[in-house]
């Protein structure tokens, strides 16, 4: 499963979260955008493989940046930040509920006759509650409502865990709050009533704008419910609305999906993942103005909450009068995921401490699946007695890929080049083995 990202004009806004270590930069012009996709498509092989549909809820979704946004740059994030102690975090809330199971889906969600709306309302926002106050948070960034199917939720229930989140820490007031939504009709009636919710960025699952693939993926709306709720969105949330298509349908040619393509960029506000269903990996791009500020956190080395059934997290908690990171699973189903909630405050299932190196094997994966990789200031932050260059100048094979021409090591920090963007899988192994030899040796 791929995820493509473009824009359609020069600034640019974008949502990540799972896939592809690869990437390209898309042209904002449409002709110059279709031409360079298509080239991308031959070039990797594609559509030989565009029928498979596969499993894809075990993939980590990755991301690029084209350009850093100067606000993204400006926000108060900082790398030296991350490490124990830090006060501001994104969070993350999974509703795990939805209407029906889509034949490509393998995402911790449930199928439920009836969901008890008030007692989910309830354990979510008693979760949100203890795992702030754990945290001991004075700032919450972002807030991204996933799933599942969010837009089940009642909007009541938006607004309730938005109000805990306020009651316990700060909420900057450009703070992003991104809901998914499906476009079927009874969601579309309450787009507005989302908005009142606290909702500021709407991420649509559209999939698809012709009917028959709709039926295919096991989409429970029609292309015609899919561009109402388009147009819906552009109304209540211009420039802060996101679709994402899957491609290589079944039965699908280069030139419908070339045909696709060109309506959805002339109907799309500013934001298009593409969704590839093959074991292909590719990328998930950015331009200016088109990043989602939550997101950016988690392939920045955040700080952020899960809340729900399933959820992930990366925070700091005290622990023996000290702050220690932690990386927590919450418990997968609901019902019981429910009942530790009113057991224990939170339906936490897994916690692993994060040391030193846990915390630079991350910044190590997560950045270099950036454009702009890691600069010397942010890693000297996290790691201020070893650098990047005496981590891997003296690396053979590191000289090896710099030679090649798949990594750049200069003046401005460590990066991937677009060839090593491609390749990045088969290159971390090599780089985190060698982080971990130079943190031995300077321990």
């Amino acid at each position: 499963m791929i995820l493509w990202t473009t824009k359609l004009d020069c600034s640019c806004r974008h949502s990540p979260q799972r896939f592809a270590p690869c990437g390209y930069y898309l042209p904002s012009d449409l002709t110059s955008t279709l031409r360079c996709f298509l080239t991308m498509f031959l070039n990797f092989n594609i559509w030989k493989n565009c029928m498979r549909y596969i499993r894809f809820g075990s993939a980590v979704r990755r991301s690029f940046i084209v350009k850093s946004p100067a606000e993204t740059l400006n926000s108060g994030w900082n790398l030296g930040e991350q490490l124990p102690g830090m006060s501001e975090a994104a969070l993350y809330v999974h509703w795990p509920y939805c209407e029906r199971r889509c034949t490509y889906c393998n995402f911790n969600k449930y199928i439920a006759r009836a969901v008890d709306q008030e007692a989910m309302r309830y354990v979510m926002t008693k979760e949100t509650e203890t795992l702030i106050q754990l945290s001991e948070l004075k700032c919450v960034t972002s807030v991204f409502f996933g799933g599942g199917t969010p837009s089940l939720a009642e909007p009541q229930t938006i607004a309730a865990i938005l109000d805990t989140i306020a009651k316990w820490a700060h909420i900057p007031y450009n703070a992003e709050i991104t809901l998914e939504a499906n476009p079927t009709s009874s969601t579309i009636s309450r787009l507005t009533e989302f908005k009142n919710a606290g909702v500021n960025r709407l991420s649509i699952g559209l999939q698809s704008i012709q009917d028959k693939d709709l039926k295919i993926l096991g989409r429970n709306h029609t292309a015609n419910e899919a561009l109402h709720m388009l147009a819906e969105a552009k109304k209540l949330f211009p420039g802060h609305s996101s679709v994402d298509v899957i491609f290589g349908r079944s039965g699908q040619t280069l030139e419908l999906w070339e045909k696709e393509l060109q309506e959805l960029l002339q109907l799309c506000d500013n934001h298009v993942s593409l969704y590839q269903l093959t074991l292909e990996r590719g990328t998930q791009l950015y331009k200016q103005n088109a990043v989602s500020h939550h997101n950016i956190n988690y392939w920045q080395g955040g700080q952020y909450i899960g809340v729900g059934p399933g959820a992930h997290g990366r925070f700091s908690l005290r622990k023996d009068g000290k702050m220690q990171r932690e990386a927590r699973i919450q418990t997968l189903e609901p019902d019981i995921w429910m009942k530790e909630v009113l057991q224990f405050g939170h339906g936490t299932r897994k916690r692993v401490a994060q040391n030193k190196l846990d915390i630079l094997e991350e910044a190590l994966v997560l950045g270099l699946r950036m454009t702009n990789g890691i600069s010397h200031q942010h890693w000297q932050k996290m790691s201020p007695t070893v650098g990047l260059q005496e981590v891997f100048s003296m690396c053979p094979e590191f000289k090896d890929l710099t030679e090649q021409g798949f990594l750049i090591l200069d003046q401005r920090g460590l990066r991937c080049s677009w060839k090593g963007l491609a390749l990045l899988d088969s290159i971390l192994p090599t780089l985190l083995i060698q982080l971990q030899v130079s943190f031995t040796d300077s321990v």
